[in-house]
């Protein structure tokens, strides 16, 4: 194979990836024409179209598809073996794909950057903030990090963080005006911060547990919202009771007086945060080394 045509084969591979002409473009460092130029000759030499495109999107043809289904793993194969290569020269590079969670990469990935980059300067991290847990084979990711409650089948698993307590919280406004609850069942008379699950847009029924009783209660208030920003900022301001599912944006609140915890008896216990892999034989340098990264066994 010539260099020119591995050349646009990754091309093409990298537009179907990011399903984006433009990222795909600041990933290869070319401008988006010459991109457009270089799929334009891969398709005009196999005599078939590869890609359909539309103003706000791109997607492979069933020609496409199956050409990036030959040469994926292929070109992952390469990848890995130059990775490796370079790790036992003493070198970490190439593209490394992250699915996460927004408290993931707020608590965990961005403290961490820096260092990341200054000891392993040759490796480009394309973290892709996700709350809607999609799946990191079909995204075609490297690795994902979720809660450990929401971790796909058949996937190498490690612990970023301990479990946490949930907690309802409210403003000291509020409970003044209101009172607090004293059970579960009593949020049924306050105004609750609804939480609306990011995978498939449901109400989220509020979670209790005390002595092994459990219960799930459906709340009802002023704001509904998929992010705790808002659910965080409403209860602040007196709208209702909030129930914290990301601790770092609280636990200065409630430090500072702002916010009050409520139900303290009934919270219950979450998984903590894992990144999570496909099981393969060999892990990709630049991946072991982020891992260690998030660990701060890179500080050892």
């Amino acid at each position: 194979m010539r260099g020119s045509e591995f050349a646009e084969l990754k091309a093409f591979a990298a537009v179907v990836e990011r399903a984006s002409f433009a990222r795909a473009a600041e990933h290869l460092g070319l401008s988006p024409s010459a991109l457009s130029q270089t799929i334009r000759l891969l398709e005009a030499r196999l005599g078939a179209r590869l890609l359909n495109r539309t103003t706000r999107s791109v997607a492979p043809t069933a020609t496409g598809e199956q050409l990036y289904g030959r040469i994926a793993p292929l070109m992952r194969d390469m990848a890995e073996a130059v990775a490796q290569a370079s790790a036992a020269a003493g070198q970490t590079g190439g593209t490394l794909r992250i699915n996460t969670l927004g408290m993931a990469a707020r608590q965990v990935i961005a403290p961490r950057l820096g260092r990341f980059h200054r000891a392993h300067p040759d490796v480009v991290l394309d973290i892709v903030v996700d709350d809607a847990l999609s799946d990191i084979v079909t995204g075609r990711f490297d690795a994902g990090i979720r809660v450990g409650g929401r971790l796909e089948k058949d996937m190498v698993a490690v612990r970023l963080t301990p479990d946490v307590k949930m907690i309802a919280v409210a403003s000291p406004d509020y409970l003044e005006r209101h009172g607090a609850p004293q059970s579960p069942a009593h949020l049924h008379g306050h105004a609750c911060i609804n939480w609306r699950l990011p995978i498939d847009g449901r109400a989220y029924r509020w979670e209790f547990e005390k002595k092994g009783q459990r219960m799930e209660v459906a709340v009802d208030g002023p704001v509904v919202t998929n992010h705790s920003d808002i659910g965080v900022a409403a209860a602040m301001h007196g709208l209702g009771i909030a129930y914290a599912f990301d601790r770092e944006r609280v636990d200065t609140h409630l430090a500072s007086g702002e916010l009050v915890q409520v139900l303290a008896s009934w919270s219950i216990t979450r998984p903590g945060l894992f990144l999570y892999h496909p099981s393969r034989r060999h892990s990709p340098g630049a991946l072991r080394a982020f891992i260690d990264c998030l660990l701060d066994r890179d500080l050892a």
